[in-house]
């Protein structure tokens, strides 16, 4: 199958092309980027689509996305997961280990990599649980597992709070050259926390977690890459003591990579109040002063990319109880809006957004997504970076429909997304 994208603004960082281009696709490899002036060879077969006055990007890449299956298909499943992540411009979404079981062996590694090639409608990559059963203490079979399909590990939603342990993963990160992706919280001192610690915390009469809950065991995992010489990433950073840790440590040369996500450029703890379980999240919602820090992070080259850490959920998970109701916003399908929301406040430029969002993640995790170059794996997308819409969190394909920026006025709608040289979504509206 030929597919030829005319007249689009292409934006590829990778390759530095922000330029009017034609992109031709055949097979699931891109072949051609054309200027308009060249004359292009169409056969009859050819699927032409003008995409004058829209944006061309890579494919986004997702390095921290909960899909829940196995075991959580209430919440959601690979099929619906990966249906929200075209639908959000990704094509590529990389799924954390805490399922039921939790991805801690080759079983389960293949049976996600088995499903994602016959339900998913993009690519999914396993990341694996560091330790069994996420339990922290002993470390599953690493090189089995990357041999299965897994890209990196992880036990995001808990810490790895033996340092041993830690310290023997970076080891076995540079044997099989993956990332050790660390969920970076002191859990004695975070206790049962529920909410960023502060004054409305207080007030709310809810139990806070301090922000160096997340600081200490970020210098503690940069200490032990440090030592080991080993491949870490910092998950979800939220607090400028994290950005500042971050930063340091890529000074002195200690091989770290960290990753933000879009509630953490946007919202503060403010949104909490009134119990809002919507803004319930972990790491917490912070502050004014963390957002301006984070962002600081993301144009100075501290923070490497933005994830999602789309973490959907069953209504009935969020609609109790503060102190009960479960940590996580389903972030698929208003990344790429809120990213661009950044572009408008002119905090990135549009080049640097979608670095964020495709290379740099495909960079550390060594997936080779994120490129329109010549010879690539066709994932495109095309973006009306103007449209406006109003996020809606019953229209969410996503089976979590628990965002907290429901009711928000966005700019910047994906109106066709296209995996391995097939159309996987189409905007509904969209004309294309």
């Amino acid at each position: 199958m030929e597919i030829i994208l005319k007249n689009g603004h292409i934006v590829d960082p990778s390759s530095g092309v922000d330029a009017i281009s034609h992109v031709v696709i055949q097979g699931n490899k891109i072949t051609k980027i054309a200027s308009p002036s060249e004359k292009l060879q169409i056969s009859p077969q050819a699927q032409v689509i003008d995409v004058g006055g829209l944006y061309v990007f890579p494919g986004l890449v997702d390095i921290h996305v909960h899909l829940r299956e196995p075991g959580y298909t209430h919440k959601e499943t690979i099929a619906d997961g990966s249906q929200a992540g075209v639908k959000g411009g990704f094509t590529t979404l990389c799924c954390m280990p805490n399922t039921n079981p939790p991805n801690d062996n080759e079983t389960i590694t293949q049976y996600i990599v088995q499903k994602g090639l016959s339900e998913g409608v993009c690519n999914v990559h396993p990341i694996g649980a560091i330790t069994k059963r996420q339990e922290g203490k002993e470390l599953t079979e690493m090189g089995i597992m990357k041999a299965a399909g897994c890209v990196a590990f992880s036990d995001d939603g808990r810490p790895v709070t033996n340092s041993l342990l830690m310290r023997r993963a970076l080891e076995y990160s540079t044997v099989f050259d993956v990332p050790i992706i660390s969920h970076a919280e002191d859990t004695y001192l975070a206790a049962d926390g529920v909410m960023n610690e502060g004054y409305l915390s207080t007030l709310l009469g809810l139990k806070g977690i301090p922000a160096e809950a997340e600081v200490i065991m970020i210098k503690r995992d940069i200490e032990l890459a440090s030592l080991t010489g080993g491949r870490l990433h910092i998950a979800h950073v939220s607090t400028a003591g994290g950005v500042k840790a971050v930063r340091e440590a890529k000074a002195a040369g200690i091989n770290v990579t960290a990753e933000t996500t879009p509630h953490y450029l946007h919202i503060t703890e403010d949104c909490v109040d009134g119990y809002n379980t919507l803004a319930k999240v972990n790491p917490p919602l912070r502050t004014k002063k963390d957002i301006y820090a984070i962002r600081e992070g993301l144009c100075d080259g501290t923070i490497d990319c933005i994830a999602t850490d789309h973490a959907p959920h069953h209504k009935d998970d969020k609609e109790c109880e503060f102190d009960v109701a479960a940590f996580g916003i389903s972030g698929l399908e208003t990344s790429l809006a809120l990213g661009l929301g950044l572009v408008q406040e002119g905090v990135l430029s549009l080049s640097a957004l979608i670095e964020k969002m495709t290379i740099k993640p495909s960079d550390i995790l060594k997936l080779g997504k994120g490129t329109l170059k010549e010879g690539a794996e066709a994932d495109v997308i095309v973006v009306d970076i103007s449209r406006e819409f109003t996020v809606d969190m019953e229209s969410l394909i996503s089976r979590g429909k628990n965002t907290p920026f429901h009711g928000w006025q966005l700019k910047g709608i994906c109106v066709l997304t296209i995996v391995g040289g097939e159309i996987r979504y189409n905007q509904p509206g969209g004309g294309l």
